[in-house]
């Protein structure tokens, strides 16, 4: 399998509509006025951007093969395994790291939080797939992951924004956010899109077939999450305009703990499963979902609550921005690494 052109040149694409969106701001400021206006927004929601955030989550819900959750569940060992780093580890890794490089920043903070506690659901199963990962496995883990965003998300996000740092002594960095605020946000940008898609493919089942749906449906919508990422980056950048001045330092200041958390999370799962004697298959595909988010949700929630122009915003289009070439480097090294699992 070879990764599609889009998702290939994604982390340049990013960079071409954050300039592209700049630009826009400086040379055409009526358009950021039209923007702005009572056309396209309502309060502090931008129809235009709302819309791009509900098609960038569509997609995924509708690839999503809840008939293979069975699969997950048969194997109760790497199950706990997997619940384990998804869903504990992986979240306090994310808060850790938050803590150490975001103590002055409680909107950076806050928004590497929003990226680390939700598991990838759409582009881990194009990197297990080159990664020769199970794809059976994989599946039932993004149905899984799908249900689970949806039930623990707006717990987390409150817990770990509200509560917890209190607790260790970092007052600054809390959030006084009501947890129904999340949970509103998360039942719009992903309840929605979730039943939307659950929907569709149930229709198109019915009435077109698997293989019509695989080959030809899926392949058609697919394009609209980075489609639609790229627009939600373009406007975001149109209208944050010259005050991003400083764009590159702050940039690598988000980078850095995004790339350790991927790393850690990688090598940690990856070779702690080998000890343990998991199958490379099953292996590199718990580990790459441990290690990528799903980055789409966290954006959503970032603009649905903070806002289009604030500093969670701009740390969650960071994610992808950072994820996309640093999966594509775990999955070199885990090809490599799978010569040597067969030997061991």
């Amino acid at each position: 399998m070879k990764l599609k052109f889009l998702d290939r040149f994604l982390t340049l694409w990013i960079f071409l509509s954050i300039a592209l969106g700049l630009s826009v701001s400086v040379v055409f400021p009526q358009f950021v006025e039209v923007l702005n206006s009572n056309l396209f927004s309502s309060g502090s929601t931008n129809w235009l951007l709302a819309i791009g955030l509900l098609l960038m989550m569509f997609p995924p819900f509708v690839k999503v093969k809840y008939q293979e959750l069975p699969a997950v569940f048969k194997d109760v060992k790497l199950l706990g395994f997997t619940l384990l780093f998804n869903w504990i580890i992986a979240p306090l890794v994310m808060f850790t790291l938050a803590c150490i490089f975001m103590q002055d920043n409680p909107e950076y903070f806050t928004g590497l939080i929003l990226i680390g506690i939700a598991p990838c659901i759409a582009m881990v199963l194009v990197w297990s797939e080159l990664a020769g990962g199970n794809r059976e496995y994989g599946t039932g883990l993004v149905a899984l992951n799908s249900i689970l965003q949806i039930l623990l998300f707006s717990g987390y996000a409150w817990f770990l924004l509200s509560v917890l740092p209190a607790w260790v002594g970092l007052k600054n960095l809390v959030v006084d956010i009501p947890m129904s605020e999340i949970a509103k946000t998360v039942g719009i940008y992903l309840g929605i899109p979730f039943l939307a898609g659950y929907i569709t493919r149930k229709i198109v089942l019915n009435f077109k077939g698997d293989k019509w749906l695989n080959q030809k449906f899926i392949p058609f919508i697919s394009p609209l999450t980075l489609i639609a990422l790229l627009f939600t980056i373009f406007l975001m950048f149109s209208l944050k305009g010259a005050s991003v001045l400083e764009l590159p330092f702050e940039v690598i200041r988000v980078a850095i703990p995004l790339l350790l958390f991927f790393l850690i999370l990688f090598m940690s799962v990856f070779f702690i499963a080998k000890s343990i004697g998991i199958s490379y298959e099953k292996n590199v595909t718990v580990s790459l979902t441990a290690s990528s988010n799903n980055f789409e949700l966290a954006i959503a929630v970032s603009i649905g609550v903070f806002g289009l122009q604030s500093g969670e915003a701009f740390a969650g289009i960071i994610g992808p921005l950072v994820e996309v070439p640093i999966m594509l480097a775990l999955v070199k090294f885990a090809k490599n690494q799978q010569k040597k699992y067969s030997k061991s």
